[in-house]
C-alpha cells in the first residue's frame, strides 16, 4: 500500500509513540490526582506539554484548551462564543468551502435565529482559486457581526486564506475571528499573534500525532472572547472543558509539533518537490488532466503537500477501485462516503461530473520518491484503461 491520504490523517511518528508509551505503561496516574506523587508527575508532564504546544503556536499556555480534536474545538468556539449570554450580536460570516465541522454547527446556529453568511470563493481556472474575496468580506461585515470563521488551509484543495488581512477587517468592527487551522498546523508556520486571530482549532493526527486529541487557542488578550462550556462536569481546565485529561495523547501531541518545527526547513521543501513530481508525471501521462484549486507555483496560496486533480471523463471512485494499492481520496474523509460530489469543488464552479472525476492527494513525511513514481505509473495505466470503457 502506498499512502497518499495525509490530509485525512497522518501516521503517528515512531518518535511520538516513544514519548507517549511511558504515560500508558509506567506513569499512568490521573493528572488530576495531585494528592500523590504519581499524579503530580503526570500533571507536570501535561503542564510542560501544554507550554510547548502553546509556545509553538505563539500563545500562552493558559490560552490553550485541550480537546478531543478539531471538531470539538470548532464546536466549542462556535457554540461557546455565539451562545454566550453576554454575546448579543446575531450574525456570523464564514465560507462555502469550510469543513463540515464548521458548516454543520453554523447550520444549527442558523436554526436558532443567527444570520449565517457564507462567502463564495475565487473560481476554478484562476491562479488563486479557492480564496475568498476580501472586498466581499468587507461588504458583509457590519456592527451586527459577532464572529467570522475562516479556515486557514483547505482540506481538499490546500487553499491558504489571507488570515492577516481578514483579521484587519474584523478589527474595524471589533468582530471576533476564529480559524480552523487543522490542515495548516505542522505544514506551515502558524502563530496566533502574527495572524491576529482570536481563536484557533487544531488536531494532532494531522501532524503525525495520535487521533482523539487537539486544542483550541483562545486569546486571553482579546477580552471580548467569552465561551460557554460545551462539556461540563469536573471543572477541569478552568471550567472551559471538563473531563479527565488524556495525558499520553497530550504529551504525544506536543512531541509531534516539536518535531514538525525542528524539521520544517528540510521537510516542507522535500514534500513540495514530491508533490510537484507527482503532478508533472500525471500531467505528462494523462491527456486533459486538470489541476483543482490554486496554482502550484503560488506557495503563499497552497499547502506544499496538497494536490487535487481532475481525471475526466474517468470517475475518481472508479480510478480508486482500479488502483486498490493506492490510498487516496475523492474529498474530505468526513464526507467521502456520501454520494454527492465534493462541496468544495462545486464551490469552485465545477460541474458535478468534473467534481466526481477528481482525486485528492496528500504527500507527507514518510512519502518517498519511488512511491510517487509508482503511484503515478499506476494512475496513468488505470486512467488509460478506464477511458477505453467510457
Amino acid at each position: 500500500m502506498i499512502y497518499l491520504d495525509n490530509h485525512a490523517t497522518t501516521a503517528v511518528d515512531p518518535r511520538v509513540v516513544s514519548a507517549m508509551l511511558p504515560l500508558m505503561t509506567e506513569h499512568y496516574a490521573n493528572a488530576g490526582s495531585v494528592t500523590h506523587e504519581s499524579g503530580r508527575l503526570v500533571a507536570e508532564q501535561v503542564v510542560q506539554a501544554t507550554y510547548s504546544l502553546a509556545s509553538h503556536l505563539g500563545a500562552a499556555s493558559d490560552e490553550l484548551v485541550l480537546t478531543s480534536g478539531a471538531t470539538e474545538s470548532n464546536n466549542l468556539a462556535l457554540f461557546g462564543f455565539a451562545l454566550h449570554p453576554r454575546q448579543l450580536r446575531r450574525k456570523i460570516i464564514s465560507c462555502v468551502t469550510e469543513h463540515r465541522a464548521i458548516l454543520d454547527p453554523l447550520q444549527r446556529l442558523a436554526q436558532q435565529g443567527f444570520e449565517v453568511v457564507l462567502l463564495p470563493v475565487k473560481q476554478q481556472g484562476q491562479s488563486d482559486a479557492g480564496l475568498i474575496d476580501l472586498n466581499q468580506l468587507a461588504q458583509a461585515i457590519d456592527h451586527q457581526t459577532a464572529l467570522v470563521t475562516i479556515m486557514l488551509a483547505n482540506n481538499e484543495i490546500g487553499a491558504i486564506q489571507p488570515l492577516r488581512e481578514i483579521a484587519a477587517l474584523c478589527a474595524r468592527f471589533e468582530v471576533a475571528l476564529h480559524t480552523d487551522a487543522t490542515q495548516a498546523i505542522g505544514r506551515m508556520a502558524v502563530d496566533v499573534r502574527d495572524l491576529n486571530v482570536d481563536m484557533l482549532s487544531f488536531s494532532a493526527h494531522k501532524f503525525y500525532g495520535p487521533k482523539g486529541v487537539g486544542g483550541l487557542v483562545v486569546r486571553r488578550a482579546h477580552q471580548r472572547i467569552r465561551l460557554t462550556p460545551q462539556i461540563v462536569g469536573g471543572g477541569q481546565q478552568g471550567n472551559r472543558r471538563s473531563g479527565t485529561l488524556n495525558a499520553p495523547a497530550i504529551v504525544a501531541m506536543a512531541r509531534a509539533l516539536e518535531l514538525c518545527a525542528e524539521e520544517a526547513e528540510i521537510e516542507r521543501p522535500r514534500i513540495e518537490l514530491l508533490r510537484d513530481r507527482l503532478y508533472a508525471r500525471l500531467q505528462a501521462g494523462i491527456d486533459g488532466l486538470t489541476l483543482n484549486g490554486p496554482d502550484l507555483t503560488q506557495s503563499a496560496w497552497r499547502l506544499g503537500g496538497n494536490l487535487n486533480c481532475g481525471f475526466w471523463p474517468v470517475e475518481g471512485q472508479s480510478l480508486m477501485l482500479a488502483v486498490p494499492e493506492l490510498a487516496v481520496s475523492s474529498g474530505s474523509a468526513c464526507t467521502s462516503a456520501e454520494p454527492r460530489p465534493s462541496h468544495v469543488l462545486q464551490a469552485l464552479g465545477m460541474l458535478d461530473d468534473m467534481a466526481r472525476s477528481s482525486l485528492r492527494f496528500g504527500v507527507g513525511r514518510f512519502t518517498t520518491e519511488s512511491e510517487i513514481d509508482q503511484a503515478a505509473a499506476w494512475l496513468i495505466q488505470a486512467s488509460r484503461s478506464l477511458r477505453q470503457l467510457v
